[in-house]
């Protein structure tokens, strides 16, 4: 069977489990829809956690941000993870006890104050919406080169499907489908890894192969191989840092507590029986977890090593240069490109331009000043992979490395299944955040049980218009739209949560003036460098790491939020009333074991 065919057979038969479980567990009242009827057993939640937490930032675009960033990027692998472990140690066990299952009704209770929810809710629905944004990314990617359809009608085809399976099944139905999706993602993203390092190392463990030798290479290793071929060509070495240790640090720390203040994860505590199986059920969500996140760095390092050798497999010396790092150039002739190359061109993912029409594609760092003069003297005019959308990496990978077409399929698969999975999750977060915590919790408490599901759903349905207008017109690749929208969660929801659990001296005023000091202010930083979504050219400086702040990223900038968070909130508190006695009660007792 050729390889659209199977890539059609195998997405469409997980589609068909996504759709039949979504009917088959579909919502019957706001318990179901919400948590699930808070029924389900630790080990299956502890999958869904996983699929809901991997979203297409981690399957799809954290490795391609590893491929082309090295070791910077390892920021996201322990910011994520570490978030993880955070969350569930200092937050999933205490709320879960407190029994409210949104992140604005904690926060509106405990601080008791409808106006501290309704800020809650702003927040919540910014951050979330940021989030999926970056899921819609990851889904057009994925749609647009299995369905060999353009980046923008691949978005619309997820947009269709997360419509059905996620208003029609709420939180019951998404978490039966996650547990499918999880099964499928974590096939898809091993599996070729298991190939790829195989052919490249002879060692099928990718964790492993990443650090061993190279097959048939007279001991030279992996990494040392991949070093000397980026810096032949005029590039850093993969594994040398090339950030600001101050940007690493506060990125690393923004997505940490930005984990730990996503309210999509959150509620999935709040699907099994009690606080014992919460924290069950966090456990093993971060062993499913564990298995994708120690692969990635070796699935990113073997993809950015095969694109160079499989795209470019001719490296000549430069005449008239001396022998150093920036003296070489790959080139191919556009008459050779391998298919997978014009497949993802149809996309408009990866762009190739034969700038000076002498029938070669030259590839090398014209960044690089000594270079670039050099190159100029020789006729060229410039990098001639003029595109390679990082978000490309992981789907490409077995296509480049010329794997059977079951894995390509299977891989196709794996993506959709992470992009759509936490896409529906955070779609849940916010119709709650709407339909429960707005109109039943402040604005119509009286209003019905059926009335409620249905706001819910139209909410659900609206932030899917939304979040895939502006994925199509994303501010970045899909890991770094997610890192915005950590940041957002870090400077606004994890300082509101931490105090309201583990201080009593923070009343109703300091906790509504920290969140929307913190939010604010990382928005603002956010927009000056990034613009609005919506209005292209809006940036107010360039985003380059000559223009940042005290060299702090836009990304990062979530944790400068969450200190301003804090500060504003103790100051705000000192100068107002203490919360009332049976607040002080409250913390006590979900505090207690």
């Amino acid at each position: 069977m050729d390889l659209q065919n199977m890539i059609y057979l195998v997405v469409g038969f997980t589609f068909c489990i996504y759709m039949g479980i979504a009917i088959l567990a579909r919502a019957g009242s706001t318990g179901e829809f919400y948590v699930a009827g808070k029924g389900i057993h630790p080990v299956a939640n502890g999958m869904a956690t996983a699929a809901d937490w991997m979203s297409a930032a981690s399957f799809i675009s954290m490795a391609g941000l590893i491929a082309f960033i090295g070791y910077d990027a390892s920021a996201y692998l322990m910011g994520w993870t570490g978030g993880y472990v955070l969350l569930a140690l200092l937050l999933a066990p205490y709320l879960r006890k407190f029994g409210k299952f949104t992140v604005p009704e904690f926060i509106g209770d405990r601080f008791y104050s409808n106006g501290a929810r309704i800020v809650a809710v702003i927040c919540l629905l910014v951050a979330s919406i940021t989030y999926v944004i970056g899921q819609m990314k990851g889904v057009g990617v994925a749609f647009s080169r299995f369905l060999e359809i353009e980046f923008e009608a691949g978005v619309m085809v997820g947009m269709a499907i997360v419509f059905v399976y996620a208003v029609l099944g709420g939180m019951k139905g998404i978490t039966y489908t996650q547990i499918a999706q999880y099964v499928i993602l974590i096939f898809a993203y091993t599996v070729p890894a298991v190939f790829i390092s195989l052919q490249l190392t002879g060692n099928p463990l990718p964790q492993l192969g990443l650090g061993a030798e190279m097959a048939n290479a007279d001991g030279l290793y992996l990494l040392d191989k991949l070093d000397a071929t980026l810096k032949d060509l005029g590039f850093a070495a993969f594994t040398e840092q090339k950030g600001s240790d101050i940007n690493l640090l506060l990125l690393t720390l923004s997505l940490m507590i930005g984990t730990a203040g996503l309210p999509h994860v959150i509620i999935r505590f709040f699907t099994v029986p009690g606080v014992k199986e919460a924290r069950s059920s966090a456990g093993w969500a971060l062993v499913f977890i564990a298995i994708l996140y120690t692969t990635a760095p070796a699935v990113g390092a073997m993809a950015m090593f095969n694109l160079l050798k499989t795209v470019q497999p001719e490296i000549t010396q430069v005449a008239g240069t001396t022998q150093t790092h920036a003296n070489k150039v790959q080139s191919l002739a556009v008459a050779d490109k391998p298919q997978w190359f014009s497949t993802w061109e149809t996309t408009g993912l990866l762009q190739v331009e034969d700038k000076n029409a002498d029938g070669q594609i030259q590839y090398y760092n014209d960044n690089n000043p000594e270079f670039s003069h050099t190159a100029a003297q020789q006729g060229w005019q410039g990098n001639e992979l003029t595109k390679v959308d990082r978000d490309i990496m992981v789907l490409a990978n077995p296509e480049i490395a010329q794997l059977p077409n079951w894995v390509i399929a299977l891989v196709a698969a794996g993506g959709i299944a992470a992009a759509l999975s936490t896409a529906a999750g955070l779609l849940l977060a916010i119709s709650s955040a709407i339909s429960h915590d707005l109109l039943k919790r402040t604005f119509t408490p009286n209003i019905s049980e059926k009335a409620e599901l249905n706001a819910g759903r139209i909410a659900m349905a609206c932030a899917i218009l939304i979040a895939g207008y502006l994925g199509i017109n994303p501010p970045g690749f899909a890991a770094q739209v997610v890192a915005l929208a950590f940041g957002l969660a870090a400077a606004s929801i994890f300082p509101a949560l931490m105090m309201g659990i583990f201080s009593k001296r923070i009343n109703n005023y300091g906790a509504t003036a920290g969140m929307l000091a913190g939010l604010t202010i990382t928005l603002l930083y956010i927009f000056a460098y990034k613009g609005f979504f919506f209005v292209p050219g809006s940036e107010l400086f360039a985003n380059t790491p000559d223009n940042w702040w005290l060299g702090i990223s836009p990304e990062a900038f979530g944790a400068i939020g969450a200190l301003i968070n804090f500060i504003v909130a103790n100051l705000v508190a000192r100068l107002s009333k203490q919360p009332p006695a049976e607040i002080a009660n409250l913390i006590e007792s979900i505090r207690t074991p």
